[in-house]
Formats: C-alpha cells, structure tokens, sequence
C-alpha cells in the first residue's frame, strides 16, 4: 500500500527498536511438548521499524533512530529498511546482535519472545546528534520499549528532551501491557508527561488507568497527555483530547492473517492524517484503514 504524497507533513523522526521477526502462524493451538505445523517466515520488525516503514509507504519523510548488532541480521534489516525509503540513522554496535522476536499468531492472536539485543544500546549521544542532523523534522515518535527498558532508558527520555527543545510535537506508543505493569504505571506516564499523542491498547490503557471503558481510560489519561488514542483491535478505537473532544472508529472487517505490526501501521496511518491536519475522525478512519491492510498479510511491514 503505497502513496507518493505525504499530504504536507515534515520529516518524522521515528525512534526504537529494529528487529528480525520470526513468524510462526500455527495451524492449531500449540500443542506444549509436542509438534504444531505452522507456516514460518523471518521478516523485518520491531515497532519504530514498523512505523517507519509504513510511514515510508505513504510518502512521508521519515528518518528511523535506532541499534542493530554488527552482524548480518543488523545489515540486512538496514537494508530492507533504506529500500522502502526510510532514512536509517541507525548506528551498529559491536559485540551484541540484532535483536529478535518470534511471534505465535493463531486465531488472530499472538504471543511474543523478546530479545531485545542491541536495542537496548541505543545512547542518548546517538539520538541527540540523530535530532541535529535532522533539521526538516517536525514530529518525534517514541516506541515505548525504549523507555521500557532500564538501559535505553535514557535514550527514550532524551529523545523525547529534545525533540521540545527544537519544538518538534511528540507521540509515543506505550508498547506492551507486562513491561508497563513492571516499571509500575506512575513511572511510565511521569516520563511521558505533556506528549502530544500517546497511543495505547486496551490491556496497556488498563495497566495505565484502571478497567474503565475506553473513553474513559483515555480522559484519565489526558492529565499527562494532550490527546490519547486507544486502540481497541477488531473494536476500532477511540480518540479523546483536552478540546473534549471523543471520536470513535470501527475497525473493518477483513480476514485476519497475522495481527503483527497491526498497531504500527495503525499508529502511521494515524501520524499522517493527523500532521497533515486532519481532523480526529478522518484521522482515525485512516489509522484503521491501515491496521486492516496490515492483518489482512502475514508480516509487520507493508507489501511493497
């Protein structure tokens, strides 16, 4: 799904994690100690990844900031990541590996296994000359494993330090429901207090601001946030701002293959209706059209 205007956004500086995903869509339940046939294929992921790459897809500049290990997985990840027109500002880091997830998607949900290599050595110096050497920037979008983790960390937090400075707007996407409820809810949204945009899940929006329902979980939210955005899967989503205002999309019905990367390509669609200045609802209408796009494929990354 491709598309050569950007609808007048600048240049988007994506930061997080590159990885190698490891797909496994199962035929069946997984049957524990035994065998499950399963169709696998390795790909390109990793949530800012992700983003970057549909991003990339509709036009947009995008610049990605991250780490890959200095080895063929980290080459290749570049790689396929400079042909879909991502501008890759990803430094390669000696002695570790290209991180990896495998991903078991079955009845149209998944369940992951994380190692995050050399994602978790991204430095803050990288970021910041990243943030320099990029001066059409107008937007910085955070994918919260950064944040989640206590060694890229400061990272995420200097990410987000500079991106005011120079007076980009800001989004971040909390990234994973356990990983927050470890670092402990209070933490996470001290850190990303006053961001333009965060996007959140329903279990992760949970984690955050207690079982309400979605609309609700989003106005708690905005005591840290301008605008919240919950994602609610085959549900749709709702948007909520400190304008009052309450929007809310179906999502379309579509054969799900894999739901990987669904909320990455949700979250570009999002990014680039709303920096072009698109009103919530057609923002909305265009982050669904491109979660649908993205679990009707097996894959995190658009087909080119």
């Amino acid at each position: 799904m491709t598309e050569n205007d950007s609808g007048g956004t600048g240049r988007v500086l994506v930061v997080g994690d590159v990885v190698t995903d490891v797909v496994a869509v199962l035929s069946g339940p997984l049957a524990s100690g035994s065998d499950t046939p399963a169709a696998i294929r390795s790909t390109g992921g990793g949530q800012a990844a992700n983003t970057a790459s549909w991003l990339a897809a509709q036009g947009v500049p995008v610049t990605l900031v991250g780490a890959v290990g200095d080895d063929g997985a980290g080459r290749d990840r570049v790689a396929e990541l400079t042909a879909a027109g991502v501008d890759c500002a990803v430094e390669r880091i000696a002695g570790t590996t290209t991180g990896t997830v495998i991903v078991l998607t079955a009845g149209g949900e998944r369940t992951m296994v994380t190692e995050r290599g050399a994602n978790v050595r991204l430095r803050p110096d990288h970021v910041a000359a990243a943030l320099s050497g990029a001066p059409d920037a107008t937007h910085l979008y955070l994918s919260g494993y950064t944040l989640l983790d206590a060694e890229s960390r400061p990272a995420g937090l200097r990410a987000l330090a500079g991106a005011r400075e120079r007076g980009l707007t800001t989004s971040v996407d909390a990234a994973s429901a356990a990983p927050l409820r470890a670092v402990g809810p209070a933490a996470f949204l001290n850190w990303v207090r006053e961001v333009d945009l965060l996007l959140v899940n329903v279990d992760e929006a949970t984690v955050l601001a207690g079982g309400l329902e979605p609309a609700a979980q989003g106005r708690a939210l905005l005591s840290v946030a301008r605008r919240v955005v919950v994602k609610r899967g085959g549900a749709g989503a709702v948007w909520v701002d400190r304008d009052a205002t309450i929007v809310t999309s179906a999502a379309h019905r579509v054969t799900v293959r894999d739901v990987t990367g669904a909320g990455d390509a949700f979250a570009a669609g999002l990014l680039r209706a709303w920096l072009a200045g698109a009103a919530p609802d057609a923002a909305l209408a265009r982050a669904v059209d491109l979660g649908a796009a993205a679990v009707a494929q097996v894959g995190a990354r658009p087909v080119r």
